[in-house]
């Protein structure tokens, strides 16, 4: 007893030593959650059957009908309810006739449906059903939605995807929507849930349809989403009974041996079976496997053993809901007997619907031959069949009406789908590894490289990816040649994309994984797979890897994801459903750290209307179909989520390119809230100007003008008196309009190297000129409310001269870079292709040219393209960001770039009073009728429009960001302004009101 004493002492010492081992080596992975696992031996003990959750309960009309349509059934009748027969709804008329044969002449009690579309089996199933007395049961593997087998149908995650979701609730939300689909198609079973424990990560046909390899986190999510689709009135068939889920040949095939003890499968496989079955689930399917421990014969299919469907199932674990075999056309059973007889086989050992019967005819004479010998008698057939036919009644089939095929598509595919799509994948995704924290990308001014293996798509992985920073994307066919491209990037995200086919080989080629393993050996390294867990168990290690993600499939939408959890606009919650290895093993995942960046959803999921913003559509093609603009970018974000980005149009009115989401615009005036203003308040905060700075104190060269008493606050609120403009460029033109060759060079030499558009250079002293013309200005007669550009010319001298640095670049270091905003710049064509430009007009009044690429405004123009009023290119996605960084009060990707109270002293209308509604560089909600806004937004909404027709405008209170880009200055600026007229900026903001749903 000693020695046996000391040695478990021993043992716990060196149990002890090895976790400390682990937990030092794993301190490079912070914020790690350690994988817990279920005790095999954890026995769980039903409860009594009286005690079992019943979802459709027994009723007298029940009994009554069914008593009245078996009394009147002939014994044919009665054996035809047996047969669940295969149909199909992309076969020819000879499947269709022959179904219709089998319904007249064998009186078959269901179908199961296979390939086809929904519409053609709608259609098929009223053909069906009112050719038969007793109307039909249909079913349909539908394990990840419709989509298994039928097309233009909504897909689902598989199972493994799900079960790395810990909120139960989405996953009954999943079953719900499922079975409302199955409803709406006229199916009565959905063939699910799989709740096979897949404990054998080469098992070739359950894989990804097994929430994974832990039988108390399977049963978990396997009873949610039985809770969702039996709670809309639809059936659920758990499979494969009793347990696929550690076997290595796939039972269409050939027949699997399990070579557990049935202990084991008491405890593991069974462990589903039992909390389900108290759980209220409807039916169960058999498999086709060989289990010695459970049935002693030799090769003898689980599907047809009398001492597993009717022993273990029926009277040892008392389960008495319908019990289907799995499908009799499969080799694991049609091998072991032929059609008819395997018929039999299935009947004889206690199982009610026989699946996929391939000879009808002849398993009806096997049976009645059986029958006549007396080895079936009328109770076992009145046994089953009463049964189907309560089943039937809880179906509604006593009341049988036809499926409405009308608007059949678009019930099935509801944008609300989307929404839960979205919230399944980001409570999914899982992280891996990440060593020194290097998820989430916070440094977004750094070089990233990404590098795409696999041979699926990828596009929207990196769309999502370039939203948030600049990515380059690198490939070449030589390793080597790869390997030098690299060297210049400080990060590497490399993307695995296979094909989100359930049946398709996800596995890396040897090819692949010698350059995985060399690209991260020599590179900082993210990878991100969007592939099943178990594709990385061929990485001989991770040792090289910085970060790795488990996306598990390759939809937009989990791309989407993956790349906002990159960028860090989601935290990582999801949990490894299966080991891959030794490191990664089941319920791994980190957790990281959520940046308040933007992020993207549906309309539902932050309360907003889809149907009502489908308006924007009709109001963006009135626009151009009116030719108010040739191209519009719109972008409505809500609660840090980007839900609404589309393009419309063309840049031109000439149909040849279409307006991309990327391409940039001309922005105007919302220069002064996106370049000049955010400077101006870091200034601000920094004590270097104040609310009643003098503008002769903040800029020497006022002082002794008349504009030298101006305070601060009455600058930027356009309340200083300053007129409105000064049409500089018209002084430096010759009488026929052209330009004056004392003020332009046609190329740029000494003393002209201002480039004012194409082959046309500003002297460069000229800049003193327009400021002197400024100064030399006179005020409003009164003290008035006017707008001017004049206050943002002003601030840019103010910023340049107090921090020595040109406002482009003063822009970009202090928020571009680290806001991710790469696409918002002054003069463009220094960064960016001319071909994603949207053009602003066809120039016959000073420039003479076609303006694309060049600032619109004149004066701005003759600044060089950087002035504080105008110059500005962008697109929607990133004025969206500075926008959220104002909502958020100045924070943005964790990076707090003025203080809260800063903000709010900017958003504040200080002469509201005297009729004068701006903030301090802000616009705000109009006072009277005429305004910028809709006139619907809160008065603690702000921002800006400009006169190439655009807008950007942020909301505290209903947290919304709208983004309004065009060039309805092309071709020619000086006609109408039909943009603005028709109020086409403040309608589609008035959509965005109106399709707030939680109000």
């Amino acid at each position: 007893m000693k020695k046996i004493f000391q040695l478990v002492f021993v043992i716990f010492i060196i149990s002890i030593v090895t976790n400390c081992g682990v937990t030092k080596n794993k301190a490079l992975d912070n914020n790690i959650s350690k994988p817990y696992f279920s005790d095999d031996n954890e026995v769980y003990v039903p409860i009594l059957k009286s005690g079992r959750k019943n979802f459709f309960k027994d009723s007298e009309p029940e009994t009554k009908w069914v008593d009245s349509i078996y009394t009147q059934m002939t014994f044919e009748e009665k054996l035809g309810q047996l047969f669940m027969v295969a149909a199909y709804s992309n076969k020819d008329t000879m499947h269709i006739n022959s179904i219709d044969k089998l319904i007249k002449e064998n009186k078959i009690g269901g179908l199961i449906f296979f390939q086809g579309g929904p519409g053609r089996q709608a259609n098929l199933t009223n053909r069906f059903q009112s050719k038969s007395k007793v109307p039909l049961f249909i079913g349909i593997d539908a394990e990840w939605g419709l989509s298994m087998r039928l097309d233009s149908t909504y897909k689902y995650p598989w199972n493994t995807t799900l079960g790395a979701v810990r909120d139960l609730k989405l996953i009954e939300e999943v079953g719900k929507n499922m079975a409302q689909e199955a409803k709406r198609i006229g199916a009565h079973f959905n063939f699910a849930p799989v709740i096979d424990i897949n404990t054998n990560p080469k098992n070739p046909i359950i894989g990804n349809r097994s929430f994974g390899e832990d039988k108390i986190n399977v049963t978990d999510h396997a009873v949610a989403l039985m809770k969702g689709i039996q709670g809309q009135g639809v059936f659920c068939t758990g499979k494969h009974f009793p347990g696929h889920g550690d076997t290595a040949l796939d039972s269409h095939y050939a027949l699997p041996m399990v070579s557990f003890s049935k202990d084991r499968i008491e405890k593991v496989e069974l462990y589903p079976y039992k909390r389900m079955f108290d759980e209220g689930l409807v039916s169960v399917m058999v498999a086709h496997l060989n289990i010695p421990s459970l049935e002693p014969r030799e090769n003898y299919p689980t599907s047809v053993s009398y001492n597993v469907v009717t022993d273990l199932l029926q009277n040892e674990l008392g389960f008495d809901g319908l019990i289907f075999t799995d499908a009799l056309n499969m080799k694991a059973a049609s091998k072991f007997l032929k059609p008819g007889d395997i018929d039999l086989e299935a009947f004889l050992a206690g199982n009610d619907i026989l699946l996929f019967a391939e000879n009808v005819p002849l398993a009806v004479q096997k049976i009645t031959i059986a029958y006549q010998k007396g080895l079936i008698t009328d109770d076992r057939i009145a046994k089953s069949v009463k049964k189907i036919l309560h089943y039937k009644f809880k179906a509604g089939l006593n009341h049988y009406k036809p499926i409405e095929t009308k608007n059949l598509s678009s019930d099935l595919n509801t944008t609300i789908k989307d929404g839960l799509q979205y919230q399944l994948y980001e409570h999914a995704t899982t992280v891996l590894k990440n060593k020194n924290n290097i998820l989430p990308i916070k440094n977004l001014d750094q070089k990233i490289a990404y590098v795409k293996l696999g041979d699926d798509n990828n596009s929207s992985f990196v769309s999502t990816l370039k939203k948030y920073t600049e990515v380059t994307e690198v490939s070449d066919t030589n390793l080597d040649s790869l390997e030098v491209k690299l060297k210049e990037f400080k990060t590497v995200i490399v993307g695995y994309h296979k094909s989100d086919k359930a049946w398709k080989k996800h596995d890396f080629s040897d090819t692949e994984l010698v350059w995985l393993q060399d690209i991260a050996k020599k590179n900082t390294v993210i990878l991100d797979a969007f592939t099943k867990p178990y594709s990385l168990s061929t990485i001989p290690n991770f040792e090289d890897f910085e970060g790795v993600v488990m996306s598990y499939q390759n939809s937009d939408i989990s791309q989407e994801i993956g790349a906002e959890l990159l960028f860090g606009a989601i935290e990582a919650q999801g949990k490894l459903p299966v080991s891959i290895n030794e490191e990664f093993k089941y319920g791994l995942g980190l957790t990281t750290e959520k940046l308040n960046r933007l992020g993207f959803t549906t309309p539902e999921n932050v309360g907003m209307s889809p149907r009502v913003l489908s308006q924007i559509d009709v109001i963006a093609k009135k626009a151009i179909d009116g030719k108010m603009a040739p191209g519009i970018q719109v972008l409505v974000a809500r609660r840090g989520k980007v839900l609404f980005q589309k393009s419309y149009g063309y840049q031109t009115y000439e149909p040849n390119v279409k307006v991309q989401n990327s391409d940039l615009y001309d922005v105007a005036s919302v220069t002064k809230i996106v370049s000049t203003l955010p400077n101006v308040m870091q200034l601000f905060e920094q004590g270097k100007v104040t609310l009643d700075s003098k503008l002769g104190d903040i800029l020497p060269m006022l002082k002794g003008s008349n504009k030298q008493d101006i305070s601060f606050k009455n600058l930027l609120s356009h309340y200083g008196g300053l007129q409105a403009w000064i049409p500089f460029y018209k002084a430096t033109l010759n009488a026929d309009k052209s330009p004056s060759d004392k003020y332009y060079s046609f190329n740029p030499n000494q003393g002209f190297s201002t480039q004012v558009t194409e082959n046309l250079y500003l002297r460069n002293d000229y800049q003193d000129s327009i400021i002197k013309q400024i100064t030399d200005s006179k005020l409003l007669e009164k003290k008035e409310y006017k707008y001017s550009d004049f206050t943002f010319i002003l601030l840019k001298e103010f910023l340049e001269k107090t921090t020595g640095k040109t406002l482009d670049v003063l822009s970009t270091e202090n928020f571009y870079k680290s806001l991710g905003m790469n696409n918002t710049t002054y003069n463009p064509l220094r960064k960016f292709d001319k071909s994603i430009i949207a053009p602003t007009e066809v120039d016959t009044y000073f420039r003479h040219a076609l303006i694309k690429g060049y600032v619109h405004d004149m004066a701005a123009a003759m600044q060089g393209g950087v002035a504080g009023h105008a110059g500005i290119f962008s697109n929607a996605m990133d004025i969206a960001k500075i926008m959220q960084m104002y909502l958020q009060k100045g924070n943005y990707g964790n990076i707090q770039y003025f203080k809260p109270s800063t903000f709010d002293i900017f958003n504040t209308c200080y002469f509201c009073s005297e009729g004068n509604r701006r903030g301090l560089g802000f616009d705000k909600l109009q006072l009277g009728k005429e305004g910028p806004t809709c006139g619907c937004v809160s008065k603690s909404s702000f921002g800006h429009t400009g006169f190439t027709g655009t807008m950007a405008w942020a909301d505290p209170e209903t947290e919304i960001v709208y983004i309004f880009l065009s060039n309805r200055t092309f071709p020619d600026s000086n006609v109408e302004n039909k943009l603005s007229k028709e109020n086409i900026r403040e309608d589609i903001q008035k959509v965005i009101q109106d399709a707030i749903l939680d109000k």
